[in-house]
């Protein structure tokens, strides 16, 4: 291998169009951009779904449902899902680390859905009456 013999690799280097530079260049007259209209000339051109004056698609569906900013935060635990926990403490750094609810959860709910029959303390989340009363009748604690 000589010095004069590096080359770039296959496809790294590309050719740099260079528009509007005479007709030799196959690329000259109207650069590419047709004849006439409005996206022929400078600053031709409108905003993301504009259809002309046309009323826009975006605008001519109806409006539906509604995305809560606040979800990713919130998280839903069932009881059956704790009965599976291998602790008796259960708190939010418990369940993040057995992967029952995101890392991003701030907010956690236990729901009545399943059946438990170990005895859990669970401190610094929020229960449904009907859960609480599952975990307290079988002998464990909602702080």
């Amino acid at each position: 291998m000589e010095l004069n013999s590096i080359q770039p690799a296959e496809g790294a280097k590309h050719y740099k169009r260079r528009v509007g530079r005479g007709i030799g260049s196959g690329i000259g007259k109207t650069a590419g951009r047709g004849h006439k209209g409005q996206k022929s000339r400078a600053g031709g051109f409108h905003k993301v779904g504009f259809e002309g004056g046309q009323m826009p698609l975006q605008r001519r569906l109806p409006k539906r449902g509604f995305k809560s900013a606040a979800a990713p935060y919130k998280a839903e635990v069932r009881l059956s899902d704790l009965e599976k926990l291998p602790v008796a403490e259960v708190d939010m750094l418990a369940l993040k680390q057995a992967g029952l609810v995101s890392e991003l959860a701030r907010v956690v709910r236990i729901i009545k859905a399943g059946e438990i029959t170990k005895k859990l303390s669970i401190t610094g989340l929020i229960a449904t009456k009907g859960a609480k009363a599952a975990i307290e009748a079988a002998g464990g604690s909602v702080a």
